[in-house]
């Protein structure tokens, strides 16, 4: 009960002396955890906005003019047998035809009714854990062995940019992840160094008359674990209180679950007390 009053009443003591430094690191933190959580948002958003794109994937297979009606039922039969394809829905020449009037807004094959030239066609529904570059290249490689079946298209050279962007977000995420806590953990080990320098007499009193020195530097810890954890929570209430004042009428903004931002920042406080205690090492070795 002692040692706990103690450790209550230092960090009191080290926050009363240390008011300016101590707030000057909660500001820098949360501005660098702010900077964070808008990343995040913006990432989830534009992870949404992506998923959302190959939802509207047009994947469609394009039947030859050699196989027969009466044989489609076959090509059918194998066709929702290949891996991925979820169902189909077969489009006739007929059913192009209309389709192709509606688009115009008038029937270009008036008079064509026997010759009808418009290819008959599959729309396929894929998986979502097919929908990317990859997968669909072996999706169209097993459709293209099924005899009957010519051609494949869907929106390639589109796939392949927008998985590169995808790649090149996910980068951006993880270099300016590393940097901030980087950032928050030098920082916070940096102000408990200034914090515990004009106290460096008193440390060593203290190791003299047989005091642990995890005992001395836990309110320092204690302190760094507060300013980090305080400091990404006020980086999401920025962000919330931001949610209630600004709207985007064509975007769904994504905002991470609630479960995800208290680990978030629980585990910031936990790095905040690990560099508040490195912070103090070199002062408790000399």
């Amino acid at each position: 009960m002692i040692r706990l009053a103690h450790i209550v009443r230092e960090l009191g003591r080290n926050l009363h002396r240390n008011f300016g430094t101590a707030v000057a690191s909660l500001l820098s933190l949360t501005l660098l955890f702010l900077l964070f959580d808008l990343f995040w948002i913006a990432a989830g958003t534009a992870d949404q906005f992506y998923h959302d794109l190959l939802s509207d994937l047009r994947v469609e297979v394009f039947v030859d003019e050699t196989v027969p009606d009466s044989a489609i039922t076959q090509v059918s039969d194998r066709l929702i047998m290949i891996e991925g394809v979820l169902d189909f829905e077969y489009i006739s020449r007929e059913q192009a035809r209309q389709r192709l009037a509606e688009m115009v807004g008038t029937d270009l094959l008036v008079g064509y009714d026997d010759t009808n030239p418009l290819p008959r066609s599959y729309v396929l529904t894929v998986e979502n854990s097919y929908l990317n570059a990859a997968n669909l290249t072996r999706l169209e490689q097993a459709v293209r062995a099924i005899d009957g079946l010519s051609e494949i298209h869907y929106s390639r050279e589109w796939l392949d940019k927008a998985e590169s962007a995808r790649a090149i977000i996910l980068q951006i995420g993880l270099v300016l992840g590393a940097l901030i806590v980087a950032g928050a953990v030098l920082g916070s080990a940096n102000n408990i160094r200034l914090m515990t320098r004009a106290r460096a007499v008193g440390f060593r009193q203290m190791l003299l008359q047989g005091a642990g020195r995890l005992f001395i530097a836990f309110p320092f810890v204690i302190e760094s674990f507060l300013i980090s954890g305080l400091a990404a929570v006020l980086g999401w209430v920025l962000v919330f209180y931001g949610r209630t004042r600004v709207g985007f009428a064509r975007i769904d903004i994504i905002f991470p679950p609630e479960n995800d931002v208290i680990l978030f920042c629980i585990v910031v406080a936990v790095l905040g007390a690990v560099s508040g205690y490195l912070g103090l090492r070199k002062m408790l070795r000399d």
